[in-house]
């Protein structure tokens, strides 16, 4: 019996995990993939209260340690479904708890075309921090108007020889600073007002059609970077937690329907997604659970 189970070692989970330990807690965390999120995937962060600039997989890197080092229990492996008597399931083995945190974050939305997943490690990526170093000198694509695109271009736009930074409008969701910079890059070209209808390869991938305008274009690259948005993962919850578009509905942005079940972090219902949300939701979770359990 553990007294707190937090369902996701991102920054939420993460720092509910250390709230909860620090109250002498008996705690074990669940993380289907690896500990961080998506922060650990940002080139620097500069908007966290009181740091000047930390890279992601830092950030990450420190409040895990923070975590293991007051005694925290990480498992990796995937939470198949929990109940509203607080057990919670993978695969092979089932878990008891006073309380459940449920913080999975949200994933990279995916374009859904064929040959995607296929090329996924062979050209195809979510992730340039973890996979641009691949593609020094070579030409790259980049698909999003938002800040991670944006990022993603600057990073990438000092690695490979070229970067098409592709977007299906003409005005960008991303900081106006971070566009600005980008255009002042040589060799990055934007091509707006246009979606990617096409990913071509056979052993990795070789180019894409692009449409604009109604006319299609065909781009040769060696690396395409998806970064469109992010959606939540809560499949597992469905029938017991009450879900709105995917995410979990909270009543007060920590309550869900069940007693004793917990959210936090950017899988809730909620208007801003940032660290310092995540982090702050994380140790309201905790401390709830803490007071009510």
């Amino acid at each position: 019996m553990y007294d707190i189970i937090v369902i996701g070692a991102g920054p939420a989970g993460l720092t509910a995990a250390l709230y909860a330990l620090r109250a002498n807690k008996k705690v074990l965390i669940f993380e289907k993939n690896t500990y961080g999120g998506q922060i650990i995937n940002a080139g620097v962060i500069e908007n966290y209260p009181g740091v000047k600039d930390i890279t992601g997989f830092d950030f990450a890197t420190n409040l895990y340690e923070q975590v293991t080092a007051l005694g925290g229990e990480v498992k990796i492996e995937e939470v198949t479904r929990i109940d509203k008597d607080k057990n919670v399931f993978t695969k092979d083995s089932e878990y008891k708890a006073k309380s459940i945190i449920i913080a999975t974050g949200v994933q990279r939305r995916k374009l859904n075309l064929a040959n995607e997943d296929r090329l996924v490690g062979s050209g195809v990526s979510y992730c340039a921090i973890c996979d641009g170093g691949f593609y020094k000198n070579k030409v790259v694509a980049v698909n999003g108007g938002g800040n991670t695109a944006i990022e993603d271009a600057l990073y990438l736009s000092g690695v490979a020889r070229k970067v098409y930074l592709i977007h299906r409008r003409e005005n960008f969701r991303a900081e106006e600073k971070y566009v600005d910079e980008l255009k002042n890059k040589d060799n990055v070209e934007f091509v707006l007002n246009s979606t990617i209808t096409s990913i071509n390869g056979n052993e990795k991938l070789e180019s894409i059609d692009v449409i604009t305008n109604g006319e299609t274009r065909n781009i040769a690259i060696d690396g395409l970077f998806i970064a469109i948005g992010q959606e939540p993962s809560n499949e597992a919850f469905e029938g017991v937690i009450e879900l709105e578009n995917g995410y979990i509905k909270s009543i007060d942005g920590v309550h869900t329907n069940v007693d004793g079940i917990y959210v936090a972090g950017d899988t809730r219902v909620k208007d801003l997604r940032q660290l310092t949300t995540a982090v702050g939701d994380g140790a309201l979770a905790a401390s709830t659970a803490i007071k009510e359990g």
